[in-house]
């Protein structure tokens, strides 16, 4: 007969409960200062859905009642210094960061509020409200809260979405050798999200001070844990990942704060991760001012048990019990917070003309200028005002492969921000293709070989990049992978700077190859351009030559906004024009290469299109001018060298190797018909790969992908020559 031998995870899991005993302990300041937290989000909350009611919120209104306990007793045992993120639920977690941080002594119950809370009362209900004076002038509304001197460094509309920005915040405190933690604030059902846990995983294999910290409310919006999970004990996620782990029930202010207290400090101390799992409940249903018994999927008997457990209820027996706070001096400081909502309202709202009595809208000065929609999509480049230009002596040949590691080797000498990660590029001589070799010896503690995990390793990227310090380069594999992790690259580093008010920049450079030709398949060689044209954020580099790889990556690393760069395993092994002595200067954002001059039409391509470009024209004949677009977003492409081209041959070609359905020239004929129609004597043609993604299979990948031989038919074609 077998044995069996009982495993325990090598990391505590435990739950921590506190008696009268520990209310006893509890200094009279720590208590009101949670006390007024609790009663200003509070009323903070109850506002929020009134003027939801009064339809003056645009959009949902994610009520944190009920929950308050989670975030005040967590967030008054952490330090200024100290970051946190949170849910599409996080009105009280970005309140309680903020006050803390303008009142790190607590707020006085019994004095009136200080203009820093007023402002920061004001601005948050604004934020909401989609107002000038929101911290983010209305563009992040309920979802989006941001106020990063503060270290509040985002709240997120997509479950689990901020997980693994927080742990970039996280190893940004660390590697700067301070002992500032982060915390990101999830629910239930993000415990269940493929980001949170690979970000679990990520931030225990590197001991990072995150605490993962779950408010537990039971819902994820009418579906229970109980239905989601077999393990509805969340907190038992943690010691599977080695992270240490407390369960505490979230509506007692006080227990949040020791179990708290208890994670901070050993994340403080160097062990890494912990993991925080409040039970609290939401009074109300998942957005809007109705309780859940209303849509029939809890009862009114559930609620009622739970109210009856309010963390300020129970907090308000306490400072009672030991004589810290009067009847009266509790009535008082509820009157001055209710208050303070009254005014705030004020400030914001005025009688509709002609409505019924007491019917309000917002006041028309506070709405943003509408002509400030698109501001801060992307920066204004001012950052390349002292670039360095490109030299106009010839480089010796170099190889494609050489040019890429030695310019980021050049890049992180001078430049000690920049932090390079990715699957595998700390072994194997430099990554599976060459492209980081010699770097992890160079700078082993900047060099970071990854889990296979591209949404965690991705959005820490993404962290790094907002938090200001450093200047992350993610490698991914190939390019098909961008997909595992849309949503890190799509909706939070390709959206944040404009989502969040258009003034913070996001430094973060994502470098991926193009595999077509090299028999990988349809899982590993599609070309992503034109799927990443239609993200505004981003900024899109193409090189084609060594030469231009080594200008190119350096505007990337200059460059304030996110910038892909494309690669082809074509160029690898290619030979072309170096640097020479200069490999610091900058290819000017913006700027295409015309690869050969001629009248009869405009050929525009990239990456290593270009060498079949230039092999089919000089077969065929015929006068093309070929312009090497190296920029492919829409804000950065050459529209001078480009129109200038196609008024001097009235005809255009767009020629790339990838699939008809993601073409990155379907967008471009579009916008050059819109722009460039007067000029034009034929429509626009195309050179693009077939429908279908490439195969393993050598002979019907090359008939998936477009070359030389296709552009030559094309030319020949549609040619006066």
């Amino acid at each position: 007969m077998p044995e069996h031998r009982r495993l325990a995870p090598d990391q505590p899991w435990v739950e921590l409960t506190v008696t009268d005993a520990d209310w006893d302990a509890a200094a009279p300041e720590l208590l009101t200062s949670m006390y007024t937290q609790l009663i200003l989000i509070r009323a903070f909350e109850q506002t929020v859905l009134k003027l939801a009611s009064e339809n003056l919120v645009h959009g949902p209104a994610h009520s944190s009642i009920g929950q308050e306990g989670g975030a005040v007793g967590s967030v008054l045992a952490l330090r200024p210094g100290d970051t946190v993120n949170g849910s599409h639920r996080g009105h009280h977690q970005f309140l309680a960061k903020v006050l803390a941080h303008v009142e790190p002594k607590g707020i006085d119950p019994l004095t009136d509020h200080s203009p820093e809370v007023r402002e920061i009362v004001l601005r948050t209900l604004a934020e909401i409200c989609g107002l000038d004076r929101g911290w983010s002038h209305g563009r992040g509304g309920s979802m989006h809260l941001q106020w990063k001197q503060a270290g509040a460094i985002g709240t997120n509309a997509i479950v689990g979405g901020g997980v693994p920005l927080a742990a970039g915040s996280a190893w940004a405190h660390r590697h700067a050798g301070t002992d500032a933690v982060a915390v990101t604030y999830f629910g239930d059902g993000a415990t269940n999200i493929g980001s949170t846990l690979e970000t679990f995983n990520l931030a225990a294999a590197w001991k990072l001070p995150l605490c993962f910290f779950v408010e537990n409310n039971h819902y994820a919006v009418s579906t229970t844990v109980d239905e989601s999970t077999a393990e509805p004990r969340l907190s038992a996620r943690g010691p599977g990942f080695g992270i240490p782990s407390w369960r505490v029930d979230g509506m007692n202010v006080l227990a949040v704060h020791l179990a708290m207290a208890e994670a901070v400090a050993s994340m403080r101390a160097g062990n890494g991760p912990t993991l925080v799992e409040a039970d609290v409940y939401r009074y109300y249903h998942q957005n809007g001012p109705f309780p859940g018994s209303a849509f029939k999927y809890r009862t009114r008997e559930e609620e009622d048990s739970w109210r009856a457990r309010d963390p300020i209820t129970q907090l308000e027996s306490h400072l009672e019990r030991r004589g810290i706070l009067s009847t009266v001096d509790r009535k008082a400081a509820v009157a001055r917070v209710d208050k303070l909502m009254a005014d705030t309202c004020d400030a914001l709202l005025e009688p509709a003309p002609g409505g019924k009595p007491q019917e309000r809208r917002i006041k028309p000065s506070e709405w943003p200028d509408p002509a400030f929609v698109d501001v801060g999509v992307r920066g204004d480049l001012s950052e390349f005002s002292d670039a360095a230009a490109e030299p106009s002596s010839p480089g010796e040949p170099i190889r494609f492969i050489e040019a890429v590691a030695r310019v980021m080797e050049r890049r992180m000498a001078a430049d000690d921000s920049i932090v390079v990660l990715g699957e595998d590029i700390h072994r194997l001589g430099g990554g599976t293709n060459g492209a980081t070799k010699g770097l992890k010896d160079a700078f082993p503690d900047r060099v970071l070989g990854t889990p296979i995990s591209e949404n965690a390793f991705a959005g820490l990227g993404g962290g790094m990049a907002l938090d200001g310090r450093y200047r992350p380069v993610v490698e991914f594999m190939y390019a098909d992978f961008m997909w595992v992790a849309a949503d890190q690259l799509f909706n939070q580093i390709g959206k944040a700077r404009h989502m969040f008010g258009g003034d913070d920049p996001v430094p973060l450079v994502l470098r991926s190859k193009v595999a077509m030709g090299t028999g990988y398949g349809s899982q590993h060689s599609m070309d992503p351009a034109g799927v990443f044209a239609t993200a505004a954020g981003w900024r899109i580099v193409a090189p084609s030559t060594p030469r231009d790889y080594v200008g190119l990556m350096n505007s990337a690393l200059r460059c304030q906004d996110p910038v892909l760069v494309l690669e082809h395993v074509d160029l690898y092994a290619s030979t072309g024009e170096g640097p020479g002595d200069d490999w610091d200067f900058c290819l000017p954002v913006g700027r295409a290469a015309v690869r050969r001059s001629g009248a009869a039409v405009t050929v525009l391509t990239y990456l290593a299109m270009t060498s079949r470009v230039l092999d089919a024209v000089e077969r065929t004949g015929v006068d093309a001018e070929v312009i090497d677009l190296r920029w492919l977003d829409r804000a950065s492409l050459d529209w001078d060298t480009i129109s200038a081209s196609v008024r001097k041959t009235n005809r255009v070609l767009i020629a790339e190797q990838g699939a008809l359905g993601t073409s990155y020239g379907g967008w471009l004929a579009d916008e050059l018909q819109r722009r460039l129609f007067d000029w034009l004597d034929a429509p626009i043609e195309r050179v693009t790969g077939g429908v279908a993604s490439p195969s393993i299979s050598k002979v019907l990948e090359h008939a998936a992908i477009a070359n030389a031989d296709d552009v030559a038919r094309a030319l020949a074609g549609g040619s006066d020559a």
